[in-house]
């Protein structure tokens, strides 16, 4: 643009070289100047750039490096997860990004009791046997609460923090509800359904409503003991449907266009995830190696 400026003018070489280094000189300290404001901007206003997405997604943060070793299970799920919803949110056209990265960050309040989760339970016991089902479902519920604390203390903006405090919406821990409706005690069979709820708000944005998709059905997929194609298709859609009747989707902003091209992307990929594998033969594998052992054994003593 200098040198066209000087063409125009008709000096080409007047005060050239200043000008170009002057122009360098002001890109540079541009650069630097909205480098260091844009976090004041993000912080004032409450939205976050794609740059500070992409310095969440990485999987070295402390909060990621803490999840592999205290709640591993936890720390898969959520890749897994942000998979999905990533390939949904494309499919869609909701924010691809904040969708996966919000995707890793959205159980990270499990870091608090791991053990209290499945997923992250490598023994088979089960900290919740001694527990009625109102205290187990209220360390359940406790953990949208303590993900949003862990997020504000990380500074992880906003837009991610209504999402962790969204992806259950006010969906019930449907397992100990229904555990309670068995148990011997009257006060225990005799508490509501809202006790079992979670507090909410329901997802409010496209991608709120995808994480808590997503979230249902990868943790759904896991208890599929044969996950053909089309036992992944019906789960997918069948849980889908569970919440959209329930409620949960009505203050988001997907429409039931939507949620059919979200259902097929995640069957897609969990098809994808749990495709059948050959079955290589052991015994025919160890009675090749056992004949090589014993025809290498008969060729050494032929040697000798």
């Amino acid at each position: 643009a200098i040198i066209c400026l000087n063409l125009i003018t008709g000096n080409l070489f007047n005060d050239l070289f200043l000008r170009l280094l002057m122009g360098l000189v002001g890109g540079v300290f541009t650069g630097i100047l909205v480098a260091g404001i844009t976090p004041i901007f993000e912080s004032i206003f409450g939205f976050i750039t794609d740059f500070k997405l992409l310095e969440l997604a990485n999987l070295n943060q402390p909060l990621f490096q803490r999840m592999i070793i205290e709640a591993p299970g936890t720390y898969h799920h959520s890749i897994i997860v942000s998979s999905i919803v990533e390939a949904a949110a494309e499919a869609i056209g909701a924010n691809s990004l904040l969708a996966k990265v919000s995707a890793y960050y959205h159980d990270i309040g499990k870091l608090m009791k791991p053990q209290y989760f499945i997923e992250n339970q490598l023994t088979n016991e089960n900290k919740h046997d001694k527990l009625s089902p109102k205290m187990s479902s209220l360390i359940i519920i406790a953990h949208v609460k303590d993900g949003c604390e862990l997020a504000s203390k990380a500074k992880l903006g906003p837009q991610i923090i209504n999402i962790i405090r969204e992806h259950h919406g006010t969906s019930i821990v449907s397992f100990f509800y229904d555990k309670a409706k068995k148990d011997k005690d009257e006060s225990i069979r005799s508490l509501s359904e809202s006790d079992f709820r979670y507090p909410g708000p329901k997802p409010q944005t496209k991608e709120a409503g995808l994480i808590m998709l997503g979230d249902v059905v990868e943790a759904s997929s896991r208890t599929l003991s044969n996950p053909t194609p089309a036992r992944i298709r019906s789960l997918v859609r069948e849980r889908i449907e569970r919440i959209y009747m329930d409620g949960q989707l009505d203050e988001s902003e997907l429409t039931l266009k939507n949620l059919n091209t979200i259902a097929e992307t995640f069957t897609k990929i969990l098809t994808g995830i749990f495709h059948h594998r050959v079955d290589y033969p052991e015994s025919a594998q160890k009675e090749t190696n056992d004949k090589k052992e014993i025809d290498e054994i008969t060729d050494r003593k032929q040697s000798k």
